[in-house]
């Protein structure tokens, strides 16, 4: 596997960007086998838990989103926002373990890119699974959006 290099230049972002302190700081991985998959590598630490150990929710479904989202822009070559994500949480998925984190391309429908993704624990036990559908726009429009203009 090859890693990806980060194409958003501010490091900022909470999930991805290595210039955030308070942040993830994580990295995605591009299998090459088919079909195409990113992949991501964790072990997040007991301030990401909810209830007991578990690793909280909102976290497993930014990872989604995240790798979701670097999924369309590596795969596509072309920038996307999330449009939809459903999450369902198979079983518990503990903190302090690596977890693997997985996603692909499922179909395109014109500007329409569905996802499916995983996320497993240290045993490789899938324990959350996730489809999502981003949306490609021109660029312009991507950095009207993220307020980058």
């Amino acid at each position: 596997m090859k890693t990806l290099v980060n194409p958003y230049r501010d490091g900022g972002c909470f999930f991805c960007g290595s210039a955030n302190l308070q942040g993830l700081r994580l990295t995605f991985q591009e299998t090459e086998t088919e079909p195409n998959e990113l992949v991501c590598r964790w072990v997040p630490s007991p301030v990401y838990k909810g209830f007991g150990t578990v690793l909280h929710g909102g976290i497993q479904s930014g990872l989604f989103d995240e790798i979701m989202g670097w999924t369309t822009l590596h795969l596509t070559r072309e920038v996307a926002v999330t449009a939809s994500l459903d999450v369902k949480f198979v079983r518990p998925l503990h903190v302090d373990q690596q977890i693997e984190v997985r996603c692909r391309i499922e179909s395109r429908n014109g500007a329409r890119v569905n996802l499916a993704a995983e996320i497993k624990n240290s045993k490789g036990e899938i324990c959350t699974t996730a489809t999502g559908t981003y949306v490609i726009m021109t660029r312009e429009r991507f950095k009207r959006a993220v307020g980058e203009e």
